[in-house]
């Protein structure tokens, strides 16, 4: 089993520079240490994303590395210009020397998509046309794309990707639904959440992937040329105590940054995706399976536990997260490297 790496880049208590400085030293730190992807978040008007424009961020993050594969999970479609997102996906491929892996989703939150005047009803629409236009054209010499929302007549594609056909797509999903699609189109993909739903959603996911035609872009370094990962915040110190002690507070810093938007913005349309799980305190997300926090036993012995339980062959381990240090960090991922990896990569 492969080790990725996720992040939000929340905003914390230093300056934003300063904070971009510490996450690309943590990036080079993570490539060292044999990580597999860096994936990053897209989100619009909150504290939890301070890089919703990910390409910029990945196109230091591709100058600062030269082996870790990198990427956005996910950007959000129904918000770009397919033409101009293509455009961007083939710039960041050759930045990067064919390292991108590109996610893609509708948005999970309903109140991003309306501050850019995109009605969340439709947004699954404008999703799939969206999808359908930049495969089209990520694929071919010339864009011709009639959709219900797109409409592209012979635009040269002057940019191509370095990755031929094109980079691997993924999906992040906390719903079976999504899950289902993704399976459907062979991407690669990664569930979050409390372990239950989790498990349902790569259930679904693998049900559709093996009536489909298999992986659009095959992952030979994964069994069965799929990625199929799990999202879980992590936190390793030498004893429970002390990874315990840094994980409350960081937690609970990134549940009120994921919850700030429901808290202070309202919806004139109810939307179904504000029952996800949206815990406050640690002590909900260690519960819920989405915390992992000590020594580098109890934290192997979780990663163990939840990876039998899902058939995962990725973990996105999220370690730099709420109200970290950067020092914090680098010794959770030093510790996770030396003592926990070597484990997971036996999995």
């Amino acid at each position: 089993m492969k080790v990725g790496l996720f992040d939000h880049v929340e905003r914390c208590d230093r300056p934003l520079a300063t904070q971009f400085d510490e996450r690309l030293k943590f990036a080079v730190a993570a490539e060292a240490a044999g990580i597999y992807c860096l994936h990053v978040a897209e989100h619009h008007g909150t504290p939890l994303n301070m890089v919703p424009v990910p390409g910029v961020y990945l196109g230091a993050v591709a100058r600062a590395t030269t082996r870790m594969r990198l990427g956005p999970l996910v950007y959000l479609l129904p918000l770009y210009s397919p033409l101009r997102l293509i455009e961007e996906i083939c710039m960041l491929d050759h930045l990067s020397h064919g390292r991108l892996e590109v996610g893609v989703g509708r948005g999970v939150s309903p109140f991003e998509l309306n501050f850019h005047k995109v009605a969340h009803d439709q947004s699954r629409e404008i999703f799939m046309d969206a999808f359908a236009c930049i495969s089209a054209g990520l694929t071919s010499d010339t864009l011709n794309h009639a959709g219900p929302h797109f409409t592209y007549t012979n635009v040269p594609m002057a940019l191509r990707p370095l990755q031929q056909p094109h980079p691997p797509f993924w999906y992040g999903s906390s719903n079976p639904i999504g899950a289902a699609w993704s399976g459907e189109r062979g991407m690669h993909f990664a569930a979050n959440g409390p372990t239950a739903l989790a498990k349902g959603n790569i259930a679904a996911y693998r049900e559709a992937l093996a009536k489909g035609s298999g992986p659009a872009v095959p992952k030979p370094e994964f069994k069965g040329g799929t990625a199929i990962g799990l999202l879980r915040h992590i936190v390793v110190a030498e004893t429970d105590a002390e990874a315990r002690r840094i994980a409350k507070p960081a937690i609970e810093h990134h549940s009120a940054s994921l919850n700030h938007l429901r808290k202070t913005q309202s919806l004139s349309v109810p939307d179904p995706r504000l029952n996800i799980h949206r815990g406050t305190t640690f002590e909900e997300w260690e519960q819920e399976g989405m915390a992992i926090a000590g020594s580098p036993a109890t934290v192997w012995a979780a990663i163990e536990r939840q990876a039998g339980e899902l058939g995962i062959n990725y973990l996105l381990s999220y370690l730099f997260f709420g109200a970290m240090t950067l020092d914090e960090a680098l010794r959770s991922l030093e510790l996770f490297r030396s003592e926990v990896m070597p484990k997971i990569d036996r999995l």
